[in-house]
């Protein structure tokens, strides 16, 4: 009798099928965040639009640099800049897609090796893969000439987009827990600091681009064409040009590259799965350099309620992740804009007010970053007076940073200029205006506030982005507006006696920004004692 026919058992590590799995499980992931809402299917659908006409011109684009002389470094050089885009984008955005954090497979039976490879396919679905093909296929046209060129181009298209998707899947595999603890969502709000210097940067090359032309990126190109996923597009390059040699070590240097991303996503895996979470440990532990820092700094402050308010505000920029982000980003955009512009040599030292600008909109929605921790502020304010010293306590908090950092920003923007003589009337214009933001922020705090989420990029809870826009754009009106005599006074100096009185807005500068703040704190003061329920309700949303 024969025997009976039994299924043999799987071999031990073996994963049939996981791959499809994942591919299935990427498109779920999309298709039910699409089922959400039909605001995010519209948002989902015009990012779509966006990318593929993006992709779209950027491949006819880079076909019309064929035959250029200057195409290689071009190609190479974006390519260069995509990698890196590819690199920190994980870091700064790890919520914007579910599968880059592997913490959520760590409890399936799963060997580490599939894992990655069913990782790495599934991660080629989506927008980011399709725009990243789209310019190394353009690039492989522009570079190639000749059969053995467009073998080689073919090759390193595939490198380029492998390249790049385990470079972030590696990136965010090795901080996944830095990244979803609290010190990563700290990192992760920094993101509009990196695109706002990104974007002056852009423009800062731009124009020396314009005036100097792309010669000035050939040696550039030089050094990134070695450096992978670039190198791939590289060996095209030194294919079409009869360097065999070169090619092929340009090529091998990507594989290598590749196997190297891969094995290191692999052993970042292994130990999510292995080893157990310890990223609270150290939250667990006394800080004891924070405790001595907060008592220096507790010393240094005025006695009562307004020392009181003024360290808890210092705190809040120092410890919440949001406060932090709005202070850096205002901070470098403040000192980057009228640096910039002095180096371009199109700069005013009138420019150097756009720090104070920048620094007193953190005077506006003052209730908001407190949420519905507002209450127990809430609790010690009875009277109009300890509304006013609640107000100037939270003002002198912000002023401890503004006034020293605007006053440096006006001194290095004057030397690098060489226009001495405009300091002092670059003085009184900035204090004036920061004195006027002040004003106009403790009002519109008290008039206009709105919650601030705590989780995600949005500046606002739903249904109060209408309030935001209006306490901080009319505010800054407002301000502008308060500022007119100050800057009356500027034009009718200079017009009727050159620069001979014009230190003279140095203290009526001064003086006016300290008067216009206190007014501005006393007129908000009545309002902010009368409307603490809807303040309180408002600040709580979301």
């Amino acid at each position: 009798m024969n025997a009976p026919v039994t299924a043999s058992p799987a071999a031990p590590g073996a994963t049939p099928g996981i791959t499809p799995v994942f591919v299935r499980l990427k498109l779920s992931l999309l298709r039910n965040g699409l089922r959400q809402s039909a605001g995010r299917r519209a948002a989902y659908i015009a990012s779509v639009t966006i990318a593929l006409l993006y992709a779209a011109l950027q491949l006819i684009g880079l076909i019309a640099l064929r035959g250029n002389d200057h195409v290689a470094t071009v190609c190479v050089l974006l390519v260069g800049v995509l990698a890196l885009g590819w690199a920190v984008m994980p870091l700064f955005f790890p919520s914007g897609d579910e599968t880059l954090d592997p913490t959520r497979l760590v409890m399936l039976p799963l060997r580490p090796r599939p894992l990655v490879r069913a990782l790495l396919v599934a991660s080629l679905v989506g927008i980011g893969p399709l725009i990243t093909l789209s310019l190394a296929i353009g690039a492989t046209i522009a570079l190639a000439h000749g059969t053995a060129a467009a073998a080689t181009g073919a090759l390193a298209t595939a490198l380029v987009v492998l390249v790049c998707v385990a470079l972030a899947r590696a990136v965010a595999a090795a901080n996944i827990r830095l990244l979803t603890s609290r010190k990563g969502r700290d990192l992760a709000v920094l993101s509009g600091l990196v695109i706002a210097i990104g974007a002056q940067v852009v423009n800062f090359g731009a124009q020396k681009l314009g005036s100097s032309g792309l010669s000035t990126l050939d040696p550039a190109a030089d050094v990134v064409r070695w450096i992978p996923p670039a190198a791939a597009l590289g060996a095209v390059d030194s294919v079409s040009e009869g360097a065999y040699a070169t090619a092929a070590a340009q090529l091998a240097l990507t594989l290598a590259a590749l196997a190297g991303l891969l094995a290191l996503w692999q052993r970042s895996l292994t130990r999510l799965m292995t080893s157990p979470d310890g990223s609270t440990i150290a939250a667990a532990e006394p800080d004891k350099g924070a405790s001595r820092a907060s008592d220096a700094l507790g010393g240094l402050l005025p006695a009562g309620r307004t020392g009181t308010v003024m360290e808890r505000s210092l705190r809040y920029v120092w410890r919440d992740p949001k406060t932090k982000a709005a202070w850096v980003t205002s901070l470098a955009i403040g000192l980057i804009v009228p640096l910039f512009n002095a180096l371009q040599g199109t700069g005013s030292v009138y420019f150097a007010c756009f720090a104070a600008g920048m620094l007193g909109i953190l005077m506006y929605n003052q209730f908001g970053q407190d949420t519905s921790a507002f209450w127990m502020v809430a609790m010690t304010i009875s009277s109009t007076r300890d509304a006013y010293v609640e107000l100037r306590g939270r003002a002198l908090a912000l002023l401890v940073i503004t006034l020293p950092y605007a006053t440096l920003v006006t001194v290095v923007t004057t030397a690098m200029l060489g226009d001495w003589p405009a300091l002092p009337e670059a003085l009184g214009l900035t204090f004036a205006l920061l004195g006027a933001m002040l004003a106009t922020g403790a009002w519109s705090s008290a008039r206009f506030p709105y919650s601030i989420p705590q989780e995600g990029y949005k500046s606002a809870a739903p249904g109060q982005a209408g309030l935001a826009w209006i306490s901080i754009f009319g505010g800054m009106v407002a301000a502008a507006l308060l500022c007119a005599p100050v800057i009356a006074l500027t034009i009718w100096l200079h017009a009727s006696t050159g620069s001979t009185w014009t230190w003279l807005l140095l203290p009526v500068g001064t003086a006016y920004g300290a008067a216009i703040t206190d007014l501005g704190l006393r007129l908000a003061s009545p309002r902010l004692a009368r409307r603490l329920p809807e303040i309180l309700t408002a600040v709580s949303r979301g």
